[in-house]
């Protein structure tokens, strides 16, 4: 219950969780090549004179993941997509901003965050799996806005990244994999961090008490060849 005189934002029961689960921070044990020179930039930032960054890179390269431990650190409030749009955007002044998705925001709603965004306190972080140049919109400035805005890219995951997101997931759930099994899933699976989720989570419920090595992987991947040339009825 909130104490008396408190104020919330009109959402707090609708935005995304930051955090979405215990863990470590994810820079500390997920940096490679494809993510390092967007790790690090985060970890410096925001930095006097640059109040707005665009963390750009494809599906599933860990973007919400990175940009929840910045916000996480800076204490910022996270939002996902137009779903900002539900709140009073006057109480964001002075604060800090992830903003999930901007290529799915609405413009004005976008603009108006940007605006805020330059007042004394603010940041905005913007995350996005294209660009945000060039974006094609009918509101005034705000294509010159985006035009000016720095990014930075992450690459799909390298095998670094994907073997330690294997690892810290193995962890999660208390699993032991052999000490292979890591190198052979990386070679095989599909490059992204939810499919390195989705892939433990998966390997949980087939093992069964059996050990968890390359033969049980095998048998995934060989029921899911099966199922991907099944005949349709």
């Amino acid at each position: 219950m909130s104490q008396p005189g408190s104020r919330r934002l009109a959402s707090d029961q609708m935005r995304f969780p930051l955090v979405r689960e215990p863990r470590a921070r994810f820079a500390a044990f997920m940096r490679g090549p494809s993510n390092r020179a967007a790790a690090e930039t985060l970890d410096q930032w925001p930095i006097p004179g640059e109040s707005i960054l665009a963390l750009i890179g494809p599906e599933g390269a860990g973007k919400s993941h990175l940009a929840a431990d910045w916000a996480e650190r800076v204490g910022a409030t996270g939002f996902q997509g137009d779903e900002v749009r539900l709140e009073d955007l006057s109480e964001l002044e002075g604060r800090a901003i992830l903003l999930d998705d901007a290529d799915r925001t609405d413009d004005e709603i976008l603009f108006h965050l940007m605006n805020l965004a330059r007042l004394p306190g603010g940041a905005l972080l913007l995350t996005s799996r294209g660009t945000l140049a060039g974006r094609d919109t009918r509101v005034p400035d705000l294509r010159s806005r985006l035009d000016s805005v720095r990014a930075v890219r992450m690459e799909t995951p390298d095998e670094t990244v994907l073997a330690a997101a294997l690892r810290r997931f193995f962890d999660e759930r208390a699993m032991t994999p052999a000490d292979d099994l890591i190198d052979y899933l990386v070679l095989r699976m599909d490059r992204s961090i939810p499919a390195a989720r989705a892939m433990v989570a998966r390997l949980d419920v087939e093992a069964g008490g059996r050990k968890l090595n390359r033969a049980l992987a095998r048998e995934l991947f060989e029921a899911e060849t099966a199922e991907l040339f099944q005949p349709q009825p």
